[in-house]
């Protein structure tokens, strides 16, 4: 988000600036309570307009500003206190509309037109240069840290983020299982500056557009012109609020919550406050029980931003059915009896030097706190709790002064700039394109080492010759292994490297374990089987049905771990009764791998490392306690119907806990899936001889 249009100290001798609009600006991966939707901004450059308008300074908008950027740190720092900072979104796009319509409202009054081309150009100048440098610094950070398979989503978030349209990108970056739940991209943040730069392109026009139209109905004065427009505003706020509601179903969330239609209620609100104060400020005379009126509503506006702060999940219904136009119209009120009523506590409160501080440099904190919310994470750092958060504010807070002193202010306050300008800015930005395009091809994998697939067991002699396995029915050819189980085994079945002696296939549905219990935790909030997965069953009889392997693989890791609804209670593996139903889904799904005479192998679940609770900690379905006691399932069920096993924890965990890398190579991606240099170089070389054996030995 943008802050730039309250903050800052006036020129000397001056008591006005150029008021540009803040951006905000939100990371929400998905509209979870973990999920991150926030912004910040604080442009703070007493650079006026080529026409010279300008608006009253007020530092308490920047002390907005601070409060708003820093419930997002204190959301996304894992605070309990604050589960609805993710609002703080919608503080700046109040102020945002407020600030962009006081702008262009002042323009108009003084010269009777509004500058579109100069106040695009500014708009830009305040803050493309300190988003291309989050960008570039991002994709290097990501190259390093990033596994190559997720590259190529990173390519199309930097596209957006670099196009402003990073929040329809959001809206729809979930078309695979593996983006919807990967970890949240560096740049998912960026979607509420794509929402603030639709609102620049597109409301000046509308304006212009409004301000005509009640011209021409002939009204005799700027105020009843504005009251004209008035209304009409109002009821584009109103649009926009009831096309949440209607558009709103738990499926739809992400649609909703990044849709620029769904979300243009709180900029309107803002734009529709700049439009009545403005209509008053033609008055002749101001009455100070007005002031007294807007008093009482700021202090309302206040506590109930406060209880909303303090009580909303992203999740919640009530927050698309009305809740979030209440929450805009409460800080509405704030604004409007700082603004209105400079000298009153409200007002002073806001104006304090720590928050006017934080609130200039407000963009840049929003601009960079995701990201290395994201890399500062507890496993690099060794840090969590408040000392993860006091870390990663810190290291925040360093980065945006640098970029403010260094980058922001400098280019905002030039008198002149290198010409052409828009030439210079189009050429930054194409190059930074091609830099995201050429930056995320995935470096090229080291050939595969080759895999002696008869190669003898530590017990065995030397390997022999084994003829093609010929079963009734069946031609001879190699042997056949079909992998079972979840998005874990799909990736390790599909990353293993051809072999002539031995025919691969992979029948593991992504996103579905055994467990069907309908009521799932995953990462701390509710999430539903996905579609077909009560139906594992079915799909796994035809997979086998269709392979007629001769060795079926199973391997499950992650929706066995999680917390389901059991006998009216959450229950986890681990519990007897819990245990109990997994025991029997288990024997199922040997029983279905074995239905055509196929010798079963079960491996063991590694430990993992999905995601970080805000704090730093581990989610439960992480905990290695968990990942043991499915194993001891895992191995139970083995001797119960005399399948083999084989531990692929201590492959990929050589160590007895949760690694990124082993054998010297990087095995698992995100913390869970394997990574396909990881499987070819350090899994199947340790993997594929064993299923070689057990296939040709039961031919």
């Amino acid at each position: 988000m943008d802050p730039s249009s309250a903050g800052g100290s006036p020129r000397r001798g001056r008591t006005t600036q150029d008021h540009r609009g803040p951006d905000a600006g939100g990371p929400a991966p998905r509209p979870r309570p973990a999920a991150c939707k926030a912004a910040a901004n604080g442009d703070n450059g007493p650079v006026s307009g080529t026409s010279g308008a300008r608006i009253a300074y007020q530092p308490a908008l920047d002390g907005v500003r601070a409060l708003a950027v820093a419930a997002v740190l204190a959301f996304h720092g894992g605070v309990a206190a604050l589960p609805g900072g993710f609002l703080g979104v919608d503080a700046f796009f109040v102020l945002s509309g407020f600030l962009i319509t006081s702008l262009l409202l002042a323009e108009h009054r003084e010269t009777g037109r509004i500058d579109l081309v100069a106040f695009w150009g500014r708009r830009l100048r305040r803050l493309l240069p300190a988003l291309l440098l989050v960008l570039v610094v991002v994709l290097l950070v990501s190259r390093r840290l990033m596994p190559g398979t997720e590259l190529g989503a990173l390519r199309w978030d930097e596209l957006a983020a670099l196009g402003y349209v990073a929040n329809w990108r959001m809206a729809n970056r979930d078309g695979d299982y593996f983006t919807a739940t990967g970890s949240p991209s560096p740049l998912q943040h960026t979607w509420s500056l794509g929402i603030e730069e639709q609102f620049y392109l597109l409301w000046p026009l509308l304006l212009i557009a409004l301000l005509a139209w009640a011209a021409r109905r002939g009204t005799a004065t700027p105020g009843r012109r504005l009251g004209a427009a008035l209304p009409v505003v109002l009821l584009g706020a109103a649009g926009s609020a009831l096309a949440a509601a209607a558009r709103f179903t738990p499926d739809a969330l992400d649609r909703v919550y990044y849709g620029t239609d769904t979300r243009a209620v709180a900029l309107l609100v803002g734009a529709a406050l700049a439009l009545l104060l403005a209509r008053r400020s033609t008055a002749a005379t101001t009455r100070p029980a007005r002031h007294r009126v807007l008093g009482a509503l700021a202090v309302a506006g206040a506590a109930v931003t406060a209880w909303c702060w303090a009580t909303a999940d992203g999740g919640d219904a009530w927050l698309y059915r009305g809740g979030l136009t209440v929450a805009a119209l409460a800080v509405a009120a704030v604004i409007g009896h700082a603004v209105v009523s400079p000298a009153s506590p409200t007002a002073r409160l806001l104006a304090l030097a720590p928050l006017v501080w934080l609130g200039r440099i407000s963009y840049g904190v929003y601009l960079w706190h995701w990201p290395l919310f994201q890399w500062l994470t507890a496993g690099r750092t060794g840090l969590t709790g408040i000392a993860l958060i006091a870390a990663r504010c810190a290291v925040t807070l360093a980065v945006a002064t640098g970029s403010y002193l260094l980058v922001e202010r400098p280019i905002r306050q030039a008198r002149r700039l290198p010409r052409p300008a828009p030439a210079l800015a189009g050429t930054a930005v194409a190059g930074v394109a091609a830099v995201a395009v050429l930056g995320t091809v995935p470096p090229a994998p080291p050939p595969n080492p080759a895999i002696a697939l008869d190669a003898p067991s530590p017990t065995a002699g030397a390997p022999t010759a084994v003829p093609p396995v010929q079963r009734p029915g069946r031609r001879p050819g190699p042997p056949r292994i079909t992998f079972l189980g979840d998005s874990v085994s799909w990736s390790l079945g599909t990353y293993l490297p051809e072999q002539e002696k031995l025919t691969v296939s992979v029948r593991a549905v992504q996103g579905c374990g055994i467990a069907r219990l309908p009521e799932v935790r995953y990462v701390g909030d509710p999430h539903p089987n996905y579609p077909g997965c009560e139906h594992w069953d079915d799909r796994w009889r035809k997979g086998v049905r269709a392979d007629d392997p001769d060795v079926a693989v199973i391997l499950l890791d992650r929706w066995e771990l999680m917390d389901r609804r059991l006998d009216g209670r959450w229950q986890h593996v681990g519990e007897p009764a819990y245990d109990r139903y997994l025991a029997g889904e288990l024997d199922r799904a040997v029983d279905i791998a074995s239905t055509r005479g196929t010798h079963v192998t079960l491996l063991t679940a590694p430990y993992t490392r999905r995601a970080e609770r805000p704090d730093g900690g581990l989610w439960p379905e992480d905990d290695p306690a968990r990942v043991d006691a499915w194993n001891r399932l895992v191995r139970a069920a083995a001797d119960r119907h005399h399948a083999t096993v084989l531990d692929l924890n201590r492959r990929a965990c050589p160590e007895g806990r949760f690694t990124w890398e082993a054998g010297g190579v990087r095995v698992r991606s995100d913390g869970l899936h394997f990574t396909p240099e990881g499987v070819q170089r350090w899994i199947a070389p340790w993997l594929l001889p064993q299923l070689y054996r057990l296939a040709v030995r039961g031919a």
